[in-house]
């Protein structure tokens, strides 16, 4: 089954794991063949990568786009996991649920709920914060 992709000028993709840069023009490309594709609203810079949640998510999307590396990504993602559970055992359910599309090799399924992992992390450091301003002896 092929894919349009209608990509707008200057967007990036990967495709395979290669990057693809559009040029000053909008453009579309149909891609015939199942390969890891991600559009630039999806792809996470290393830089992004700045919270125990969004370590998750760039791990994962190196497993994506990365299969040769697979092993080390799985050993760092599982790492990564265990230290957040640990620190946010409210994590638990939504990891357990991302875990299951990693052992299954689902990975764009992966990244979509770790995006909901990362918007329960931000919640969670913007409420630490707002308590601790509220709470006496802070400064």
């Amino acid at each position: 089954m092929s894919l349009k992709i209608s990509l707008k000028p200057h967007e990036r993709l990967i495709i395979g794991g290669a990057v693809i840069v559009n040029a000053k023009t909008g453009c579309d490309l149909i891609v015939e063949n199942n390969v890891p594709i991600l559009r630039e609203k999806d792809i996470m810079a290393v830089k992004g990568a700045d919270s125990p949640c969004r370590r998750i998510y760039f791990v994962i999307q190196l497993m994506y786009v990365d299969g040769k590396n697979l092993t080390e990504h799985h050993k760092t993602y599982w790492e990564l996991v265990k230290d957040v559970m640990g620190a946010a055992p409210s994590t638990r359910g939504l990891i357990i649920e991302i875990s299951e599309y990693v052992l299954h090799n689902k990975y764009y399924q992966a990244l979509k709920l770790t995006r909901g992992l990362i918007d329960y992390e931000q919640e969670a450091v913007s409420k630490a914060g707002k308590a601790a301003a509220r709470s006496p002896g802070s400064v």
